[in-house]
């Protein structure tokens, strides 16, 4: 951090403020200000690695996709949440198994034991990154709802070596993630293998017209999603908001009103 250009211009606006003869209170301030300024940038690029892979991946399964759609409405996939969230509870007895301190969250050392055990040959930098984008509180730690997010995620990025091979050792869960994914797929309208807020407007207006959400929830849904209010938002990002759709770490399920 020391050698880093944010640290250097720092402790130059710190200098400046001194020869102004700023007050403390004022100095502190605007370190404070400039300093998330460089938090949120560095926060924003750490993402980029792995959202470029993930953007890459989803192009090649929209390319091999088969053809035949899962969902024809948005209408569709809301209907499905029960069974999205059964789905993925069943990960919680993973997390538990790997979380040894019972925290509540898994550390490093814990996460790369856990992809040691599912036979999951990552690279250091692999793991790494996938730490880093789903840890998005910055706890140092992957919460249960964070670890659901990085299997799908390593789910999605890992090669198959065949046809019969399975990837997490868990069928249901793989059917799981294959059917969120598919959900991806059919919102992102032109293939770029990132969801716009036009492209839920579009999904909003197909099936039948009972079949259709008010525009609110889609707006609503879509707000959820883009954090940085880019307009655009990756498969990532699209997971977060999802499984929180469906009620994952939360009390009660989520309202779908």
């Amino acid at each position: 951090m020391e050698d880093s250009p944010e640290f250097f211009w720092l402790v130059e606006c710190c200098s400046w403020c001194r020869w102004c003869n700023l007050g403390e209170h004022l100095i502190l301030a605007l370190v404070s200000k400039v300093g998330s300024m460089f938090l949120c940038c560095s926060s924003s690029n750490k993402y980029k690695r792995l959202d470029a892979k993930l953007g890459r991946k989803m192009l090649e399964v929209k390319k091999n996709s088969t053809g035949h759609d899962n969902f024809k409405s948005l209408n569709g996939i809301i209907l499905r949440f029960p069974q999205f969230k059964e789905g993925l509870q069943n990960i919680r007895g993973v997390f538990e198994q790997y979380d040894e301190d019972s925290n509540g969250s898994i550390d490093r050392a814990e996460l790369k034991k856990c992809l040691q055990q599912l036979q999951m040959h990552m690279t250091e930098e692999e793991v790494e990154d996938l730490f880093r984008s789903c840890d998005i509180d910055g706890s140092s730690g992957i919460q249960f709802n964070e670890f659901i997010v990085l299997l799908c995620l390593i789910y999605l990025l890992k090669d198959e070596h065949s046809q019969t091979e399975s990837k997490l050792g868990s069928p249901q869960l793989e059917a799981t993630f294959d059917t969120i994914i598919q959900a991806f797929i059919f919102l992102d309208k032109n293939g770029d293998g990132k969801l716009n807020k036009k492209e839920m407007v579009k999904a909003l207006n197909e099936g039948s017209p009972s079949e259709r959400s008010p525009a609110r929830i889609t707006k609503t849904r879509f707000k959820e999603m883009d954090w940085n209010n880019s307009g655009k938002v990756n498969f990532r990002e699209f997971l977060f908001g999802f499984i929180n759709w469906v009620g994952i770490g939360m009390d009660d399920d989520l309202s779908l009103t």
